[in-house]
């Protein structure tokens, strides 16, 4: 079997210009296999913590020469001589070594990092695809995954922390139908996306874009980017409810305040019972397919109460509820608080953590949605990693921007590869 031989790492930039770790996995094979780890821009509070300098003459204090030193002197050689297949043992070692819950210690950046470097390798010294190589991780982990291509989440507009500022829910969503292939999805989310722009300019809005591709609009109201959406549907070939179904991240912790939310939309702020009639209402006149994160992260009753509304009609998604933390999917579990879940590696910190969140998910018959993170790298491990667990749905942002583009290519590649193994 092949042993891991060396481990180092160093600082490198993400899709905003901000640092971020890469690390190389070299085995006694001489094989090398090479990962770099997402930064989010809005985070919960609940999420693994990443290790940033706090040096203001460097990055002004995002540097991650810290988390690139712990690699390589610490964590590295912790796991020098173990066997690179097991993932599982690896990333027990990772997380005794750093010895806190939210990996304070060492920074969830550092040990991530390792732990994907780690996985890639394993598929190098297996000779297998790297999502079937997760796929057969999942199944030693008790989860049963078929390998599936997901159902992509295209962020056709940026809001909140993403976009210019003006608009408070963070990504507009179109969903293709499930009868769609994947390469049917693509061309669809990118025609769509290539008319919203053209309906933008019409209406001399800006159109540029946000951190994850999609435009980033000056527009005056959430309801007007939904109803660009709408529009934009109409102008293609496309049917809003039968070929392409609309969704909303709305981030709510980004505009909750003390109990209340303050949107664009109202003129006044909004209690949380207020809050649910909006989604209501927005759910009437859109039919959305997806809300995700659509109150504070803390708001348990609220989810319990939006969850029993809406539920059966369409996926209510946690994200900075959930913070892919086993604790608090095991509690929204028991109150019912939704029925599907974003799921991250960087909330968590390890690649078999983050199997077993998606376990215990499924295993409650919720939804998986697999998502970058705002801050991306070229690294298309992800799209390897949401085809081997089996997931749903995959959330990589607008079909454009490198960073995002190359995760869809890489699913394009999986579904030929594919479709030649089922023939």
């Amino acid at each position: 079997m092949a042993k891991i031989a060396r481990i180092w790492s160093r600082e490198i930039l993400d899709s905003r210009g901000i640092p971020t770790v890469e690390t190389a996995c070299m085995l006694d094979s001489g094989h090398v296999a090479v990962a770099s780890v997402p930064a989010g821009t809005s985070t919960g509070t609940h999420e693994a913590q990443e290790l940033r300098d706090q040096d203001p003459k460097r990055y002004l204090g995002k540097g991650v020469l810290q988390a690139v030193s712990n690699v390589n002197s610490q964590l590295g050689p912790a796991i020098v001589g173990m066997e690179v297949t097991d993932q599982e043992g690896v990333d027990a070692r990772l997380i005794q070594l750093d010895g806190t819950d939210n990996k304070t210690k060492f920074g969830a950046n550092s040990i991530l990092s390792i732990s994907t470097a780690v996985s890639k390798a394993g598929a190098v010294a297996s000779s297998q695809a790297l999502y079937i190589w997760i796929n057969y991780l999942a199944q030693k982990l008790g989860l049963k995954p078929p390998l599936r291509m997901p159902i992509p989440l295209f962020n056709m507009i940026d809001g909140g922390l993403h976009g210019a500022g003006n608009l408070d829910f963070q990504e507009f969503l179109i969903i293709l139908a499930s009868s769609k292939t994947f390469s049917q999805s693509i061309q669809a989310g990118v025609e769509i996306y290539l008319t919203i722009g053209e309906s933008l300019a019409r209406r001399g809005a800006i159109h540029s874009v946000g951190n994850e591709g999609g435009y980033a609009p000056n527009l005056f109201t959430n309801a007007d980017a939904l109803e660009v959406l709408v529009e934009s549907i109409k102008q293609t070939s496309y049917s809003l409810g039968r070929d392409v179904f609309l969704g909303l991240d709305v981030a709510a912790n980004s505009f909750a305040k003390d109990g209340e939310y303050v949107i664009k939309d109202k003129s006044s702020p909004l209690d949380e019972n207020q809050m649910l009639e909006y989604y209501q209402s927005l759910n009437e006149q859109y039919r959305l397919a997806v809300l995700e994160d659509p109150l504070s992260e803390d708001a348990w009753s609220g989810w319990k109460k939006l969850n029993e509304l809406l539920s059966s009609q369409l996926l209510i998604v946690g994200d900075d509820l959930l913070a892919t933390s086993p604790k608090r999917v095991e509690k929204a579990i028991a109150e019912k608080s939704c029925n599907s879940i974003l799921v991250k590696p960087n909330q968590i910190g390890t690649i078999t953590e983050t199997i077993k969140v998606i376990k215990m998910a499924r295993d409650a018959g919720w939804k998986i949605i697999v998502s970058h993170r705002s801050g991306e790298t070229n690294d298309h491990f992800i799209a390897d990693f949401a085809v081997g667990v089996g997931a749903e749905y995959c959330k990589f942002g607008a079909p454009a921007r490198g960073e995002r583009v190359a995760k869809y290519n890489r699913l394009s590649a999986i579904e030929l590869e594919l479709s030649r193994l089922r023939r």
